[in-house]
């Protein structure tokens, strides 16, 4: 079952950071703690998200990936000073090639994965806040995409109402028939574009001082999610350019030591991909103490 998740009714500027600062670090870190925890917290929200289905998905397509891809890095990369063994074809086996394809294949997971989340929580609307007055034309083609494929529904199932539809028939028939819907569908797109053209003159839409309506508010929690993305963003970019975050595969394994400030780092790494998972948890919390409180009352 769906949950209803708390993370994505924060300030879609919240939502974007956030996103963009997990896919950063998981994408050009070779970290495998932080592919590791990256990985954890991508499913889990995923998990939280979209319930059975995240679980399908992960089973079914991320799992089978990811062997994929830890079974051809060390069939084609034989770097490595520890070879294990050696393969039919003559070329060594070597223990580094294994452990890299490990974390390649956790950190392909983890941004797909991510990205997958950010799909369902990132919605049009909130892009286009984000980017509409950047790039203006964004928001009409964002709008015009849905807009379209429910005309396109609309009419094949006209044409299929009046034995016209696209499916059905000889092969010339239905291409004719195809060809049809499509002549339909270019006359809507042009008559709608000039009538939208029209909507947007008569309400200013290019004039100076001109406002827009938005549902979104930056609150206090906000705020909060806010200063914790800059510590974390702060954390993370300092560990780089100090080495904190250093780790190689090739020709041996070698990374960064561990000492107590890199056991924080992983710390607030780990914390920051569970972050919204913890806003929902926190946010199922207090509604089942109301809930309890109610029902009591």
């Amino acid at each position: 079952m769906q949950n209803r998740d708390a993370f994505s009714s924060c300030h879609p500027v919240i939502n974007f950071l956030y996103f963009a600062l997990v896919l950063l670090v998981t994408m050009f870190c070779l970290h495998p703690i932080i592919l590791g925890l990256s990985l954890a917290g991508s499913v889990v929200y995923a998990v939280y998200l979209n319930g059975q289905r995240a679980v399908r998905f992960s089973l079914a397509f991320l799992l089978p990936m990811m062997l994929l891809t830890l079974i051809i890095n060390p069939s084609f990369n034989h770097q490595g000073i520890t070879i294990l063994t050696y393969l039919p074809t003559g070329n060594p086996l070597t223990l580094e090639s294994i452990l890299y394809g490990v974390s390649a294949a956790a950190m392909l997971a983890a941004v797909i994965s991510w990205f997958s989340c950010y799909t369902a929580v990132m919605t049009s609307d909130k892009f286009v806040y984000l980017f509409g007055r950047v790039i203006p034309a964004l928001s009409m083609t964002l709008r015009f995409v849905p807009k379209f494929k429910a005309q396109l529904h609309v009419v094949s199932e006209a044409q299929r109402c009046v034995g016209r539809d696209g499916s059905d028939g000889s092969l010339l028939r239905r291409i004719r028939n195809a060809v049809t819907i499509f002549s339909i569908m270019v006359t809507w797109a042009l008559e709608n574009a000039i009538e939208t053209a029209d909507s947007m003159k008569s309400r200013g839409y290019g004039l100076p001082g001109r406002t827009a309506f938005s549902i979104y508010r930056f609150d206090e929690r906000d705020k909060m999610i806010l200063l914790w993305l800059c510590f974390c963003g702060g954390v993370l970019g300092w560990s780089a350019l100090t080495g904190g975050l250093f780790w190689r595969y090739y020709p041996t394994i070698n990374g960064a030591p561990r000492t107590p400030v890199t056991v924080c780092l992983l710390l607030c790494w780990a914390g920051l991909c569970l972050t919204p998972v913890a806003i929902n948890v926190h946010a199922d919390l207090v509604w089942a103490g109301l809930h309890s409180k109610e029902t009591a009352t």
